[in-house]
């Protein structure tokens, strides 16, 4: 009796320890990765993807019409490591009934956490007052020095939670803005000029989103005016932002390198579910997350 074939599955980048263990004790798989924390080229990722039956990528993976055209009809299953899915061309994946795992739910702690920190980090203005004991401008305590706004009696507006109001009216009525929403058409640039101009002077907005959903030209004028007070953002377009943005030269922009998720249980947690969605998958069962198209 002939051995079954083993199943093809590339993975895009190195994945933290227990998705990459999962889907080695896979019998069923051959499995191969590029080896890298950095991102895979494109040539790299159509040569891998080739012939593939499964495909684990990442947010920063471009999974598009080219991709999809250089795997070929062997490819059954996505599994991305991320809770959003707008690097996948969805219609394209649909119409080639390829079915799509994610991670979703199990990295809501770890971004809440992040979120709060960021808010925090911000509105005390915790960057500027540690450049201040590094730079020598810690003199002596002052009354009215490196004060910033708390959160102790103030109202926080995030947008992708809770109960319906209009942005406009979440706009004007915050003194905290958290940005948590997904990327969709209806949201990109939902943050723009109109939407700032609406906010308090004193108000501190937040993203931890998708960079898409902000204007950030918008953005930098209502910070380096002073129409807004502060701003603090764990994703950005593009991603990484380059060094020379003008949103990095404000001391009241405070800008992080997309970690929401980024500790070690949560990305494990969030590796394990991708490799189980793509076994699952491959194997014909149910996804523990699958994106219904």
């Amino acid at each position: 009796m002939r051995p079954a074939r083993l199943m093809k599955v590339f993975i895009t980048r190195r994945i933290p320890p227990e998705g990459r263990a999962a889907l080695a004790r896979a019998a069923d798989c051959e499995v191969e990765q590029w080896d890298s924390d950095e991102p895979i080229p494109d040539k790299e990722l159509e040569r891998g993807v080739a012939g593939a039956q499964g495909l684990l990528c990442l947010l920063s993976d471009r999974v598009d019409k080219r991709v999809l055209d250089a795997a070929g009809a062997s490819l059954k299953v996505i599994s991305t490591l991320s809770v959003g899915v707008d690097h996948l061309a969805l219609d394209e994946i649909k119409k080639r009934g390829i079915r799509v795992g994610y991670t979703p739910d199990v990295l809501t702690d770890a971004t809440a956490e992040l979120a709060v920190s960021l808010l925090l980090t911000t509105c005390r203005r915790l960057p500027e007052a540690i450049a201040e004991v590094k730079n020598g401008g810690w003199t002596s305590w002052k009354p009215l020095w490196m004060c910033g706004y708390g959160l102790t009696q103030s109202t926080v507006g995030i947008i992708g939670l809770g109960r319906i109001v209009s942005a406009p009216q979440l706009a004007a009525e915050s003194d905290f803005i958290v940005v948590a929403c997904s990327l969709t058409p209806a949201t990109k640039e939902l943050c723009n000029k109109d939407f700032f101009q609406k906010m308090k002077k004193t108000a501190v907005f937040v993203n931890i989103s998708r960079g898409d959903v902000v204007n950030q030209d918008d953005l930098y004028q209502a910070l380096a005016s002073g129409h807004i007070a502060a701003a603090g953002l764990d994703v950005t377009t593009p991603e990484p932002l380059p060094t020379n943005h003008p949103l990095l030269t404000l001391k009241n922009c405070v800008i992080l390198p997309h970690i929401g998720s980024a500790t070690h249980r949560t990305r494990n947690t969030m590796s394990l579910l991708a490799a189980n969605n793509l076994l699952a998958g491959l194997r014909g069962e149910p996804m523990p997350s699958e994106l219904k198209l």
